[in-house]
């Protein structure tokens, strides 16, 4: 891959890891499902009006929005407000990985493979041992919100792929029509109008700097370089940078907002990179190993 394009996925890499930061920042002055009502808006809005809309039928971006734009981040959200750290929300949401695998063979009846299984056993050990701790570090219901978010991620990836070749920056901006309505159903809900006129009304510029970081940076400028990439080289080649994620995420979280993880937690987190590992990687591996032997 040329030093252009190791750029691209760089910028990238450390958009999206610093997305969980920025999310956390969003957080503390907006209740989670005003949040995502909000991010979604700006994603959709003005943009709608300059971008065609994919060659799709409404009900495929329904499916698409109410997963990976709706479930996925109404579940992280709420997971982050809590009480999940956002170094640790960066590495458990790429459990999405192992959802799609397993969505991929319920649904579509897909084979899964013997490294597929292999790292989904190992990062959920990963997963029990971080959720294995006493309920001040990180609340099981804040660890089950974002498997939560990763099992919709990993339901929205198997929709996509119905899709075939689609511009990926349309797809996101129109999928983010769907998601405010219920975002703001929600948020009347479960934190109710009080709540929400109080936010709006004294909403912070922190506030108004982390919506535009998700909406512009996280979420356009991220999935536009993204598809540059997959634009110019094989899938294969690029989806394997996304496990830098959570690095980023837990390097930034630990810089920024002065997280750290307690000796069960790191071990937990090497065990859940060590699991995405065998999976991208491992059948490679295994293939190269039995060339070698032959």
């Amino acid at each position: 891959m040329p030093l252009k394009d190791l750029l691209i996925a760089l910028v990238v890499i450390i958009a999206w890891g610093v997305n969980f930061v920025v999310i956390k920042v969003g957080l503390d002055g907006l209740p989670p499902m005003l949040l995502g009502a909000l991010r979604f808006l700006l994603v959709a809005f003005p943009a709608v009006f300059f971008i065609k809309r994919p060659n799709l039928p409404w009900r495929w971006l329904i499916a698409y929005g109410a997963t990976i734009s709706l479930g996925q981040f109404a579940f992280l959200f709420q997971a982050m407000a809590s009480g999940m750290p956002p170094g640790l929300a960066s590495l458990v949401l790429q459990s999405q990985a192992f959802f799609t695998l397993g969505f991929a063979a319920l649904f579509l009846g897909e084979r899964l493979r013997v490294a597929s299984v292999l790292g989904l056993l190992v990062a959920a050990g990963g997963l029990a041992l971080i959720g294995s701790e006493d309920g001040s570090h990180v609340p099981m219901l804040a660890l089950v919100l974002t498997l939560c978010g990763g099992a919709m991620w990993g339901l929205g990836n198997i929709i996509t792929r119905r899709f075939g070749s689609i511009d990926l920056v349309a797809l996101v901006i129109w999928g983010g029509l769907i998601p405010p309505l219920p975002f703001l159903l929600l948020s009347g809900w479960l934190e109710g109008p009080e709540s929400i006129s109080q936010a709006l009304t004294h909403i912070g510029w922190h506030s108004i700097a982390a919506l535009a970081y998700l909406a512009f940076v996280a979420t356009i400028l991220g999935y536009s370089l993204w598809s540059t990439l997959l634009s110019r080289h094989p899938a294969g080649k690029v989806a394997p940078f996304s496990l830098l994620v959570p690095v980023i995420g837990l390097s930034s979280s630990a810089l920024l907002l002065g997280e750290r993880l307690t000796e069960t937690q790191g071990w937990g987190a090497l065990l859940v990179m060590s699991g995405l590992l065998v999976n991208v990687f491992g059948a490679r591996l295994g293939q190269r190993l039995k060339a070698a032997r032959a």
